[in-house]
This record gives structure tokens, C-alpha cells and sequence, in this order.
């Protein structure tokens, strides 16, 4: 199935940010990957508002390179209808995927980009893991802080909002993430990793 790239200028890469569709998500722990998405929205001067494969979607020029950028519509724990319909249109192996998510195992702020891996617990992963028959791509998760106790209901916490400084922290955690995104594209991936797994 992602055996062959199209050739003739189509999409080479996808991009897919995660979080939950609608107004009362804005914000949240969880939709940290929109966020990031919002930010390459601001840096390239487009908007990713065209409806496809059940996500928002636009295409950009990186380096040379034609990149889907996705917002999937879904809600999180279904994020992978999203994306193999995209993978499958546009014959996109898995390595070209590159998947933004939080991560509330690291601090408000971090980054870590992985080649491959588990789901991690993280609803949104496991379901592409699940639709792409492999954890075999690339992911670039966004620290959004852990929980303040462990009897915190983790539902609750991912679903709430930063304040004050922490809301600064991510603005500026989501404009390093498009650069990420970027130098993975353009300078491969022990280079994006070098770069930002340092921060």
C-alpha cells in the first residue's frame, strides 16, 4: 500500500497535528498539536481550513518537498481515519508522516522528535498505529507538563488549559515545533534530532 510515492509534484510528506475539533478544546493540554500547526499556519502566511480526509488540511512547500498538513476532525482517539486516507491517496510510506502530539511525560516547553515508537499510553498514536499497521514513523512530541498529584484524573488534566506563563512557554514550544517539522524535512532526521532534543 505505501510501497510507491507519487511522482509529478504531489505530496511527499505529511504532517499531522493532534488534538480535538471545536471551540471548547482550544487551549487544552491535549490540543497542543493544533497549536503547532497554528504556528506553521502564521510563519507560511496560509490557512489549513479545506476539508479532506476527515481533517483541515493544506499543502506547503518545504524545501523543495510538497507536505500535507493535517488537522484531523475525528477526535483524538480516531486521529488514524484521518491519516491513512491521506496516506493511501497520496501513497505516503509511514517514514513520511511526521506525527505532533503532547506528551505529558515531559515538561512544559520540550520537545522530543523519534523516528518510531510505542503509543505511549496516548489515544491519538495508538489509533494511527493501529490504521498504518506500524510505529514505524516519525513523531514529534510537545511537553505539556505531567499532572500535579497522581491521583489527578488524567482525562481532566489533558483537557485543561495553560495560564499565564506556561501559556507563553507554549506559543513559543509551537514555533520551534514547525521549525522541527522543517529540519526533519529538509536535513533529515538525526539532524532535527540533534538540534531540538537538546531543548
Amino acid at each position: 500500500m505505501f510501497d510507491k510515492l507519487r511522482s509529478g509534484g504531489c505530496v511527499s510528506w505529511i504532517v499531522v497535528f493532534l488534538g480535538n475539533p471545536g471551540l471548547r478544546f482550544n487551549g487544552t493540554r491535549h490540543n497542543a498539536g493544533f497549536m503547532a500547526c497554528d504556528a506553521m499556519e502564521k510563519e507560511f502566511g496560509i490557512s489549513v481550513n479545506r476539508l479532506r480526509f476527515k481533517a483541515l488540511t493544506a499543502t506547503v512547500t518545504v524545501g523543495g518537498e510538497k507536505v500535507l498538513l493535517m488537522k484531523p476532525q475525528t477526535f483524538m482517539n480516531l486521529s488514524g481515519e484521518a491519516v491513512i486516507q491521506a496516506a493511501k491517496f497520496y501513497r505516503v510510506s509511514p517514514e513520511h508522516i511526521i506525527v505532533v502530539s503532547d506528551e505529558v511525560a515531559l515538561p512544559i516547553g520540550k520537545l522530543r522528535i523519534r523516528k518510531s515508537g510505542s503509543a505511549g499510553g496516548h489515544n491519538g498514536l495508538k489509533n494511527i498505529i493501529l490504521h498504518l499497521g506500524t510505529e514505524t514513523f516519525p513523531r514529534i512530541r510537545m511537553g505539556v507538563g505531567s499532572a500535579p498529584h497522581p491521583d489527578y484524573d488524567m482525562a481532566d488534566w489533558v483537557m485543561s488549559t495553560f495560564k499565564n506563563q506556561d501559556a507563553a512557554d507554549m506559543e513559543e514550544l509551537a514555533e520551534r515545533v514547525s521549525k522541527a517539522v522543517q529540519c526533519y524535512i529538509t536535513e533529515g532526521a538525526d539532524r532535527a534530532m540533534n538540534i531540538y532534543n537538546r531543548n
